[in-house]
């Protein structure tokens, strides 16, 4: 039979190195367990370091896509029945990321020197208060695995959401820098080579291509202060939404903008849905799960309403009571569906519900904005292309119909 060396720990503490003899490195791994060993290092001769399972590395650095892969294969480990010590230990080694293994490491030496787990991960800033009080709860209801699972799944669809809602902004931001930087390039490099034709024929111009002269004018003189401009303009706004009121001003805004609002608007609705029914789920108490929530909003008009509906149901109304106020953010069906959730005993049901109708009212609307914004936006290239040119070609024309008509 193969030898495995080995690296570990006794329940005394005390630091083991030695070889085993089994039939392949499971069994070994497992023999050692059931002496009470925890495995550091469990390798062939002259092989590198192996473990029970293999983990895909994470090759960036610690991010929601990153705790999402922990939590699935740690919900898997500990389903097979591995101790969460052992467990942690296997992430741990199996982490390319070093940032993250460094975050594993400590969480398990915690984890190993009596804290719970929870009380480990809540030391970073990696798990969110959501992540923590979800391992809380599945730590004291004795379903960790399970826990740990549905959270797995909650970042999954939560990580295809923001991909899906930053896929419907990106084509139509990389669409007009480049109008922007053709149009900077024909008004900079070609409107003052025709300026200059224009003005040795002395010819009257028309009033469009005076314009497009004067636009060429200022951004071959005040292109540095207009750079500066939009640097002064993109600090003055970060630093506005964050006050309070900036906030609740822009994030207003937002939802009510004609083509983005309301796909930004039924991914909140998603999120909050998705989020307070995994909490309700996994036995966090009502009032707990709608303060979580709320963190989770990204939005300040929402944040609002749920504080409402917190301090409402303190005082014993129902959470579809405050909700219905505030129909252009939490539209009817949604407020219906909590009701209906409310009265039947199943809010937990009624809220995936919602949260999977309306992932995928974002997904047709995504669908939409991609069919729409492509043509709109090769219509506004085209308009612009086309002005400059008109303006360039039209003194050309009135000049060559006065040499004809002479």
């Amino acid at each position: 039979m193969p030898l495995y060396h080995y690296r570990a720990k006794d329940r005394q503490g005390r630091s083991i190195a030695a070889t085993i003899e089994a039939e392949d490195i499971r069994t070994a791994a497992k023999i050692l367990r059931e002496k009470g060993y925890f495995i550091s290092e469990l390798k062939e001769p002259g092989k590198g370091l192996q473990a029970e399972l293999k983990i895909p590395g994470l090759d960036r650095g610690p991010g929601l896509k990153d705790v999402a892969i922990f939590s699935r294969q740690l919900a898997t480990m500990l389903s097979a029945g591995l101790p969460i010590v052992q467990a942690l230990a296997i992430l741990e080694r199996q982490t390319e990321n070093k940032g993250f293994q460094k975050i594993i490491k400590e969480v398990r030496s915690d984890v190993e020197g009596g804290s719970n787990f929870s009380d480990a991960l809540q030391k970073h800033s990696t798990f969110s208060r959501l992540y923590i009080n979800l391992v809380r709860a599945g730590e004291t209801s004795g379903t960790l695995d399970g826990v740990l699972d549905r959270l797995a799944t909650f970042l999954e669809k939560d990580l295809e959401l923001r991909g899906k809602i930053k896929s419907a902004m990106t084509y139509p931001v990389i669409v007009f820098v480049f109008a922007i930087l053709v149009t900077y390039f024909l008004l900079t490099g070609i409107v003052p080579q025709f300026a200059q034709i224009l003005t040795d024929l002395g010819s009257e111009l028309p009033l469009l291509t005076r314009f497009l002269i004067a636009v060429s004018d200022l951004l071959q003189r005040g292109t540095p202060l207009l750079i500066l401009g939009a640097i002064v303009l993109t600090l003055a706004y970060r630093f506005y939404y964050k006050t309070e009121r900036g906030r609740r001003v822009i994030d207003r805004i937002k939802l009510r903008l004609p083509v983005f609002g309301p796909l930004i608007k039924k991914s909140a609705i998603a999120r909050f849905s998705r989020t307070f029914g995994l909490l309700i789920t996994s036995g966090v108490n009502v009032v707990e799960a709608i303060d979580i929530t709320r963190g989770t909003a990204a939005n300040a008009i929402v944040e609002d309403i749920l504080d409402e509906t917190k301090e409402a149901i303190q005082v014993g109304e129902p959470i579809h009571s405050t909700l219905l106020r505030y129909p252009v953010v939490f539209p009817p069906m949604v407020s219906s569906m909590i009701a209906i959730g409310e009265e039947t005993g199943a809010l937990d049901t009624m809220l995936q519900k919602v949260a999977d109708f309306y992932e995928r009212e974002v997904d047709e609307a995504v669908a939409s904005l991609t069919a729409a914004i492509e043509p709109m936006m090769i219509i506004f290239l085209g308009f612009i292309v086309g002005t400059i040119v008109a303006g360039m070609f039209l003194p050309l024309f009135q000049i060559i119909n006065t040499l004809s008509a002479g």
